[in-house]
């Protein structure tokens, strides 16, 4: 009875001796770990997602088993994950302004153009939306020789037009070489062939180099079915149409179009004749050339004296009555040149090519 009574003194013993080290332990814990802990916790997520030095810490200090990856990135790594795509470009653009009031000043030198559009383009005269996706991509062809001036103004006014169009573009000088007569038309059709040897552009702009838009609302891009007629009206004519079936000065085609009529005819040596070659070919095909409202298809044409070497095409009256006979075998299909050299210095692509001569 003696030695049953001692062992139940014993076990109290123990279990009191127990009981009375686990309050001590608590009372360590919430002493000197507690306000760590605490601490750690009511930092929040900043030091929680901070580096892996602070994360192995607050592991420790919670008394976790086995870490996990947390379920939440760095804040810095956030900014490498890649970002939503980007959106197709209004049918509108927001950046539109209508009307601008043009001025040509003689001061205006290359190094100016380049320095306005130094950030906007890539080498070659090229340039996209950097907000969302062009709905077309779009070259603009110009035929060249010697009028720099005139080609200065332009871009001065052309490369910020077509920005605010939010466009994806190129644009194209295609110089003829040597001192034979200058055929506008054949240039047109050799920069639609190279250009196209650079990307699958969907609609081509035929610009004459001494045309300057004065409305950002009159759009650089083709309709899916017709081609367009971009010059209504400019200052040399009163702002009005030249006559009923112009259809020269800025036209816009799409790829599908311009080689369904087979291109320009490489036969109109001189001034005059080759657009409205290319109105007939295009009324063979049955489309329709459309024009936007005449307020808003204005331009400017920088005055100039007739180009040496660029004299009014005799035979063009000739050529045109036999166009229904000869496109088909007469443009693109028969396009013959040879590249001098091809140079993408910054506000445009530079296409030297020999045509031969009349």
């Amino acid at each position: 009875m003696m030695c049953c009574g001692a062992c139940k003194v014993a076990r109290r013993a123990k279990l009191l001796f127990l009981l009375l080290l686990s309050l001590g332990l608590l009372v360590w814990i919430t002493t000197f770990a507690g306000s760590d802990t605490v601490r750690a916790i009511q930092e929040g997520p900043r030091m929680l997602w901070g580096s892996a030095g602070d994360l192995r810490n607050i592991h420790s200090l919670l008394g976790g088993g086995k870490r996990h990856p947390p379920t939440l990135l760095p804040a810095d790594d956030l900014e490498k994950h890649p970002q939503p795509p980007l959106q197709i470009c209004p049918e509108r653009s927001p950046l539109l302004r209508g009307a601008i009031a043009l001025t040509f000043p003689s001061s205006l030198s290359l190094s100016d153009v380049e320095e306005e559009n130094r950030e906007q383009l890539s080498p070659g005269g090229q340039s996209q939306p950097s907000d969302c996706i062009s709905r077309q991509k779009v070259a603009v062809l110009i035929p060249h020789r010697n009028r720099e001036k005139h080609l200065l103004f332009l871009l001065h006014y052309l490369h910020p037009f077509l920005q605010r169009q939010q466009l994806q573009y190129g644009i194209y000088v295609i110089h003829q070489a040597g001192d034979a007569t200058f055929n506008r038309a054949k240039l047109l059709n050799v920069g639609y062939l190279e250009a196209l040897k650079e990307q699958p552009w969907d609609c081509f702009i035929f610009h004459d180099v001494d045309l300057v838009p004065e409305n950002d609302l009159n759009l650089y891009t083709c309709h899916a079915q017709q081609p367009k007629h971009l010059v209504v009206g400019r200052n040399a004519t009163g702002y009005k149409l030249r006559y009923k079936g112009y259809f020269g000065g800025v036209t816009a085609m799409t790829r599908e179009q311009f080689s369904r009529v087979n291109g320009f005819s490489n036969a109109y040596w001189g001034w005059g004749g080759e657009d409205d070659d290319l109105r007939i070919r295009v009324e063979l095909q049955k489309m329709k050339i459309l024009r936007p409202p005449p307020e808003v298809a204005r331009y400017t044409m920088v005055f100039h004296k007739r180009d040496s070497g660029n004299e009014i095409n005799k035979d063009r009256m000739s050529l045109l009555r036999r166009t229904p006979l000869t496109w088909r075998s007469d443009g693109l299909n028969s396009c013959s040149y040879s590249t001098a050299s091809i140079q993408r210095v910054p506000l445009y692509t530079n296409v030297t090519v020999h045509i031969g001569h009349p």
